[in-house]
């Protein structure tokens, strides 16, 4: 079964975004009697006192909210040793159960035990600090009621991978338990196939490639991602050149063979072809504003290319086995109005 999705979205009112306080931060040294305890244990014991289990420890330090003598550490078996000193960013407060919320989504399928949309830009899929209201999962909830497979925690119900806030396309979430166990094995598996487009800068050689890069937290600044081949978790992605615009970029497919945050952006700006319009990960604005005037663009289309407002992905394609029926499914989706008017000014000029 192919199923191509539409660009439009059934609307409801539109999501409030909440932004959240600060994190605060904890400190401990590890004393001698404590040195080689593990990481998520010892910190278990010394966040005692402020209602911190070791599973949610473990949680933060996966997520990166965690510093050993001011490097970040996400290993949570890692063994701590004297006069380490442990920093913890403890999130605020918030209500640990998130309420249902009239928010446009669109749904390109769906049945009693699982459901794909086709996410906007802007939506963030689940609630976290700052994003306590107007995720996806509060959409889910008012969509779903109570039919929501819980597998994936209070703050996640239904949630089988994500997808960053202004990435575009195709997400499966589940409605059922029986769902969510079958679509986690095949994303643990790899056979839960996921194909995105993206923009980058200047043209790869070669053009199709696989990057074998492990990914994980930049120690210095917190809510980035970068290779590190110490501490990373492994992560694999394929791409293939589409087209090219002159020497100024290239249009992508990625396939992706794991599933780490930023993973499509952290990859390709690690070769050196950055996603176009990525804050985070996209290089200096004046780089990309002298590749085009190199490449003959003239002021106005700069103007309109470097003005777009976000990374240029999309996750175009997937596919899996329905974890219940065992129907083959495929799913694609169109670019979304902002993505396919940028191809159209690269190629104004190529």
């Amino acid at each position: 079964m192919t199923i191509r999705a539409t660009s439009d979205a059934a609307m409801h009112n539109d999501p409030a975004i909440n932004e959240g306080d600060e994190c605060g931060a904890v400190a401990f040294t590890v004393t001698s009697e404590d040195s080689g305890a593990r990481l998520d244990a010892w910190l278990a014991r010394q966040c005692a006192d402020i209602n911190l289990s070791r599973s949610r420890l473990k949680e933060l330090i996966l997520a990166g909210a965690v510093s050993i003598d001011d490097t970040v550490c996400e290993d949570p078996s890692r063994k701590v040793q004297e006069d380490m000193r442990v920093t913890v960013l403890v999130p605020p407060p918030e209500d640990a159960t998130p309420v249902p919320e009239n928010i446009p989504i669109n749904i390109v399928y769906e049945d009693e035990h699982l459901l794909v949309i086709n996410k906007q830009a802007g939506l963030v899929v689940h609630p976290a600090p700052g994003h306590s209201t107007g995720t996806l999962v509060n959409a889910l909830l008012y969509h779903c009621g109570d039919s929501l497979s819980g597998i994936g925690g209070v703050r996640r119900p239904g949630i089988v991978h994500r997808l960053d806030k202004d990435t575009t396309g195709l997400m499966v979430a589940a409605k059922s338990d029986a769902a969510h166990h079958g679509l986690s094995e095949q994303l643990a598996e790899r056979t839960l196939s996921r194909h995105y487009k993206a923009l980058v800068w200047k043209v790869p050689q070669p053009r199709k490639g696989k990057v074998d890069q492990p990914i994980g937290r930049h120690h210095v600044h917190r809510q980035k991602m970068t290779v590190n081949k110490k501490y990373g978790r492994a992560a694999v992605t394929h791409y293939t050149m589409l087209e090219n615009y002159g020497a100024a970029a290239a249009l992508l497919e990625c396939r992706l063979e794991s599933g780490r945050t930023h993973q499509v952006r952290v990859h390709m700006s690690h070769i050196g072809h950055p996603l176009v319009g990525d804050p985070v990960y996209g290089g200096q604005p004046n780089a990309a504003a002298s590749l085009l005037k190199k490449n003959r663009y003239e002021d106005e289309e700069k103007d309109v290319i470097l003005g777009f407002a976000r990374q240029a992905l999309h996750a175009c394609r997937l596919s899996f086995i329905h974890p219940v029926t065992e129907a083959e499914m495929t799913f694609e989706a169109p670019y979304p109005d902002d993505f396919q008017q940028l191809i159209n000014n690269f190629k104004s000029i190529a």
